[in-house]
């Protein structure tokens, strides 16, 4: 892996850590959603804008490909704020961006044809044991709400997997520009929520008047994390750029354990260690 896909996707990390630190506190939904995207929308419009002037190979298949990320996406965002709103941000997201790595590289190997070797098999084996164990052990299957984050993270991180893998064939493949793809994918979402946020204009209102700062702080990092991302996949397979993003998981479960007051740091952190491990194990492969 170079060291300038390596920059990029750790930058990104830090990103995403930070805004779903942001999400998390807020605790609010659909009109969320809205709202950040519509933050978004206007302050990457004149990068977005100018990319678009540029590319001259538009065809309906980019717009199909370009629906497709933004329905994956969509559904991506409504199901964060859900497993926000019942469970742990340090028990949701570490199981959320662990799983993701694991089902995109599965992704990667059948649909992409990149190779697996042996090291990376064993990297998301334990991955796989540590968000288990992360997140209870055999507790997890007992109920409460343990089972309740695992479940949740689980079903996000299937959605991370489906959209890594979905976006990377678009900007590798179908060569769509990565800023262009995020920025069509929050404008068709801004659309998309409209009603839904005009029966909620009290609650977006709110959510814009006493947390101005959190909105904008996502509508800022969200999508500059994707880019990131995005642009390093041009040039470094998804086996290795999905598994790395996977360090915010340390800065996710110190968040929920410091910031958020979610308690059991020492553990949580010592099986987030070793879901590092496999990350490391799959990056270095």
């Amino acid at each position: 892996m170079s060291l300038a896909g390596f920059l990029l996707v750790l930058s990104a990390a830090i990103c995403h850590a930070t805004w779903n630190l942001f999400v998390k506190r807020l605790n609010a939904g659909a009109e969320l959603v809205w709202l950040f995207s519509l933050v978004s929308v206007v302050i990457y419009a004149p990068l977005g804008l100018w990319i678009a002037a540029g590319w001259a190979t538009f065809a309906l298949t980019d717009l199909w490909f370009i629906a497709g990320s933004t329905m994956l996406h969509l559904a991506y965002f409504l199901l964060l704020q859900k497993a926000y709103s019942v469970g742990d941000l340090s028990v949701v997201y570490p199981t959320a961006r662990a799983t993701g790595p694991v089902l995109s590289g599965s992704f990667a190997v059948l649909v992409l044809g990149e190779a697996l070797s042996p090291q990376m098999a064993v990297g998301a084996g334990i991955i796989v044991f540590g968000v288990f164990m992360l997140t209870g052990g055999r507790r997890s299957f007992s109920g409460g709400a343990g089972a309740t984050s695992l479940l949740f993270g689980m079903a996000t991180g299937a959605l991370i997997g489906a959209y890594t893998v979905w976006d990377a064939y678009a900007v590798t493949a179908i060569l769509i520009p990565p800023l262009l793809l995020e920025y069509a994918s929050n404008l068709s979402r801004l659309v998309l929520l409209t009603p839904v946020a005009w029966l909620r204009r009290a609650r977006v209102a709110r959510l814009w008047r006493e947390e101005r700062l959190g909105v904008m702080v996502i509508a800022v990092l969200s999508p500059l994390a994707y880019i990131l991302v995005l642009i390093a996949m041009r040039f470094t397979p998804v086996v290795y750029v999905a598994p790395l993003r996977e360090v915010s998981v340390l800065l996710s479960v110190l968040a929920g354990s410091l910031i958020l007051g979610e308690g059991d740091l020492r553990r949580r952190l010592s099986w987030a260690a070793v879901i590092l491990c496999g990350v490391i194990l799959l990056a270095s492969a």
